[in-house]
């Protein structure tokens, strides 16, 4: 059982649906006051008016992660309504599916700020609060695409990714000055809206190629945010956590076969 986190502030960017949507959910069920921020306000409110109806407490707030000014807008809003921020989980991001060939410098440049400058922008914008609290904690959800596989029309994606480890390390180091800590989730293939978009046949054959068989599910990063967060990962810092049900573990198809 990990330490309460009932009371704490929480920030969760790209929270509306998906796998933002799920950390949302799982730190709201314990006790968390969660933010939820993203670019449609009324999915946002959505997702906040779910959580309160079930008995948790979270607002909506409209956001665009990649604008300065937009996200110490979403900082203000979230002291004026909680006086504090414990922790930020930096989960916006888009994975448009393009290949290089076809793939603009427009298209490269948008996927670079909505993944890579909103978590840079984010974490910026938290450092005064972190310091007035005397700690934080920071999740950052990258993914295994880019810092450990690659796949066709995810160049830029999987930059993006890749790019969020290498700030992450040295944010680590940074932030330590104000006892906070920065560790990330990188999730393998999870059931989000965006996945499905894919269709059935990526969705089959993707959970052929998982050990354990299945897609995972946005709950899961959520828990391992959760601990991220809490005081039990105190001395965790500059660290990533691989979710993908062993999707990364085996050298062959063949290997998946004679499970």
């Amino acid at each position: 059982m990990l330490t309460s986190i009932a009371g704490q502030s929480v920030i969760v960017t790209g929270g509306s649906k998906g796998i933002g949507k799920g950390i949302a959910r799982v730190f709201a069920r314990q006790g968390a006051k969660v933010v939820i921020a993203a670019r449609g306000m009324d999915a946002a409110e959505a997702t906040a008016h779910e959580i309160r109806v079930a008995g948790g407490t979270a607002i909506a707030h409209e956001t665009d992660v990649s604008d300065w000014g937009s996200v110490q807008g979403l900082v203000t809003k979230t002291l004026q309504s909680f006086g504090k921020i414990d922790v930020l989980c930096a989960n916006a991001g888009a994975f448009p599916q393009k290949k290089i060939v076809d793939l603009s410098p427009d298209d490269w440049d948008q996927v670079m700020h909505s993944n890579l400058k909103s978590t840079f922008l984010c974490v910026k914008a938290c450092i005064p609060a972190f310091e007035a609290a005397g700690s934080g904690r920071v999740v950052v959800t990258s993914s295994i695409t880019g810092p450990v596989t690659g796949y066709p029309g995810w160049s830029h994606y999987g930059a993006t990714k890749a790019g969020q480890l290498g700030f992450m390390r040295t944010a680590a180091m940074e932030l330590a000055r104000y006892k906070t800590t920065i560790n990330a989730v990188l999730p393998g293939n999870i059931i989000t809206e965006g996945l499905q978009d894919l269709g059935q046949s990526y969705l089959d054959g993707m959970a052929k190629a998982i050990p354990l068989k299945r897609l995972g599910n946005v709950e899961d990063i959520g828990y391992a945010a959760l601990f991220l967060a809490s005081k039990e990962a105190s001395y965790i810092t500059g660290q990533t956590i691989v979710v993908d049900g062993g999707q990364t573990l085996p050298e062959s198809a063949e290997a998946i076969d004679s499970i």
